[in-house]
C-alpha cells in the first residue's frame, strides 16, 4: 500500500503486461480522505494494443499512514466526460 499520495497509480500489470495504463493524475482533495481523477487507457489482448482514454475518480482513506481506496467510478467514454463536464458547468453557472 502507498504511504505518499503520489505514489498512488491506476497502473496494473498482470502476466507481465501493463493491462491499465496511467496517463495522466490530478489530485483533487489531500487529507486523511483524498479524491484523485485519473486519466488512463486498458490493454486490449485482441488487438494488441491500448484503447481509447478513460477516466476514473477514486477516493481514498489514510488509515495507519497507508492510503486505502474505498470508492471509484469509471468514466468510460470521452462522451460521458463531455456530459458530465456540460452538467457541472451548467450548474455552477447558475449559481454566479
Amino acid at each position: 500500500m502507498a504511504t505518499d499520495i503520489e505514489e498512488l497509480t491506476v497502473d496494473y500489470t498482470e502476466d507481465g503486461v501493463l493491462v491499465s495504463k496511467q496517463l495522466d493524475k490530478v489530485v483533487l482533495t489531500k487529507g486523511a480522505w483524498s479524491t484523485i481523477l485519473y486519466r488512463f487507457q486498458d490493454w486490449d489482448r485482441k488487438k494488441e494494443e491500448y484503447g481509447p482514454e478513460k477516466y476514473s475518480i477514486r477516493r481514498y482513506q489514510k488509515r495507519n499512514g497507508e492510503y486505502q481506496q474505498k470508492s471509484k467510478f469509471n468514466i468510460s467514454s470521452r462522451d460521458q466526460a463531455t456530459k458530465i463536464i456540460n452538467a457541472l458547468q451548467g450548474w455552477i453557472g447558475e449559481e454566479e
